[in-house]
């Protein structure tokens, strides 16, 4: 039987791909400290239990495809209130900000397309890209750097007669880049200037620790018509599972595209919106307050225990709850199977993203892995601790074969 060349162009995520071996290494008695995804430990807000539970209908029924109506206007509630004037008819209700992806990338790039994706990028994304036919032509960052990638100097020679877009996320994944206002501009002016969709994943936005004024690409108006945002409930709230995102845009005639792929899945779920919506509604200032200073809490424990290690090199995040980490080792997913396999200190290992999974340029990544910060710190030291005696171990080995 025969499978689609676009299925087979894609690869298994970077992040989850370990899980049998984490099952593996648990039948053997051992705890494994995760250090891989997103998953926050941070509890859920009441709010969307109370919102389930109250639903007063007699009959779950299906949502209307641009979304159940209080969660549209929870979201439209929302950015408003931060300056950005939008309406529900500029949003799509979808099953978190993947579906908004997977919606909006169909919509606009084919066979032979390409879309500029600033490097190391989320993993999904090239699955997405690679599914409508299209391919990713990659901005390449350095870490030495900074990770930064938003001039015209760096975009603009990538730009050709098969670009269609640019993807970006803000504060961003897996590097913890925040870009600045200035940086911002530049984008929107390239995308306007070449007539190019600027597509902007803002799910971190919440999460910045510099003080910085939260940031949409919906501000600037000159590019309406170009930007399409990416957000979801999923992390602002520790609500992974839930499932509820949108897609944003002022473009009617994308909307019009996007409506399309819409009814045909229908809708997103009914109780997942309201839940949602009652999030969007209870938080208060002082919630995102509360929530930056934690995940600035452990940042700073990751932070101190890389600065441990020898030979490790990293920059310290600005926002969201990952970094890129290059570390003394040959190949970092070996290390990985070795600390799954092989490696344990007090019955413990640990387990992160291999980095190479990041990149579209082959080669790239193979001494870095991804960090994501979202268990308490002391969880957070026991971890980094482990991945110091795990590299250790690892490289006294290589060195006694």
């Amino acid at each position: 039987m025969k499978f689609s060349s676009k299925i087979q162009r894609c690869g298994l995520s970077p992040i989850r791909k370990f899980h049998p071996y984490v099952v593996a290494a648990e039948a053997k008695g051992r705890k494994v400290h995760h250090l891989n995804i997103g998953q926050p430990d941070i509890e859920t807000p009441e709010a969307f239990f109370d919102a389930v539970r109250s639903f007063g209908e007699s009959v779950l029924a299906y949502a209307p495809s641009p979304g159940v109506e209080t969660y549209l206007e929870a979201v439209r509630d929302y950015y408003t209130g931060m300056g950005f004037p939008i309406t529900c008819g500029d949003i799509l209700a979808t099953y978190g900000g993947s579906e908004a992806l997977q919606i909006v990338l169909p919509c606009i790039l084919e066979e032979g397309d390409e879309i500029l994706i600033p490097e190391p990028f989320y993993p999904n994304y090239e699955t997405f890209v690679h599914i409508t036919g299209a391919a990713i032509r990659p901005i390449e960052t350095n870490p030495d750097e900074g990770y930064r990638y938003a001039s015209r100097d760096r975009i603009e020679p990538l730009i050709n007669e098969h670009t269609r877009a640019i993807l970006v996320t803000n504060p961003g994944n897996p590097t913890g880049v925040v870009l600045t206002e200035e940086e911002l501009r530049t984008l929107a002016d390239i995308a306007r200037e070449h007539d190019l969709f600027l597509i902007s994943d803002e799910v971190y936005r919440e999460l910045v620790y510099g003080g910085q004024k939260l940031s949409s690409m919906l501000e600037f108006e000159d590019a309406a018509e170009n930007v399409v945002v990416v957000d979801s409930v999923s992390k602002r709230f520790s609500a992974t599972g839930s499932r509820v995102g949108v897609m944003i845009t002022r473009n009617r005639e994308l909307m019009a595209q996007a409506a399309k792929i819409s009814q045909g899945r229908l809708c997103a779920a009914t109780l997942d919106q309201v839940g949602a919506a009652a999030l969007y509604r209870s938080m208060t200032p002082e919630y995102y307050v509360n929530l930056r200073a934690e995940y600035q809490r452990r940042r700073d424990a990751v932070v101190a225990g890389l600065t441990k290690i020898p030979g490790v090199r990293f920059n310290s995040p600005e926002g969201a709850f990952y970094l890129m980490v290059t570390l003394p080792v040959d190949d970092t997913e070996k290390l990985q199977y070795f600390l799954l396999e092989e490696f344990e200190d007090h019955g413990e290992t640990v387990m992160y993203a291999p980095g190479e999974g990041f990149y579209a340029t082959p080669g790239k990544g193979r001494s870095e892995i991804r960090i994501a910060y979202v268990t308490n710190p002391a969880e957070l030291t026991r971890s980094i601790e482990l991945l110091d005696l795990g590299i250790a171990a690892y490289n006294a080995r290589k060195e006694n074969v």
